[in-house]
This record gives C-alpha cells, sequence and structure tokens, in this order.
C-alpha cells in the first residue's frame, strides 16, 4: 500500500502503524515527529499513546496519534520536518 510522508510515496505493508511506516521510508522523522515550544526535536517514547510525542498531521487533521493509527492506502501524512520547511 502507498502512504505519503511529507510529500514522499512509501509503499509499506497492510497493518502498519503511521510510526512504523514513518521509520519504514527511513526519514529523519522516524526520530523527530515534532518541535518543542522551544524548538528542540521530539519524536516518540511509549509506542502507546500515552507520552504523545508521536503527534503527527493526518490527511490535514492535526496532533494525531502516529503510533496508534494503522495506516490507509493513499493516507497524507506531515511530520515536523516537513512543518520546518515551510
Amino acid at each position: 500500500m502507498i502512504v505519503f510522508i511529507d510529500g514522499r510515496a512509501v509503499t509499506v505493508p497492510v497493518g502498519y502503524t503511521v510510526i512504523a511506516a514513518i521509520a519504514h521510508a527511513h526519514t529523519h522523522a522516524a526520530v523527530t515527529t515534532r518541535t518543542s515550544v522551544s524548538g528542540m526535536p521530539r519524536g516518540p517514547v511509549c509506542g502507546m499513546g500515552i507520552c504523545q510525542e508521536c503527534r503527527v498531521t493526518i490527511d490535514g487533521r492535526a496532533h494525531q496519534l502516529s503510533c496508534q493509527t494503522v495506516c490507509e492506502p493513499g493516507m497524507d501524512v506531515r511530520t515536523a520536518a516537513w512543518e520546518q520547511r515551510k
């Protein structure tokens, strides 16, 4: 299945979570999904949705938990890396 991570088409197996797809894509976003108020890089910690450090924008909806969201075909994922390029 194809999903789009920061504008890049990535083929991932069915059943992957969004954070797994980000890691599978070998992007810097696998480590940095967002930045703190002070601009420091943040990334996923718990893998259970508790820490909320894996938040990304999915199909235009901000603050989605990438560790708890299963990929769907054509899904558009934007990480902090994408936002910083704007």
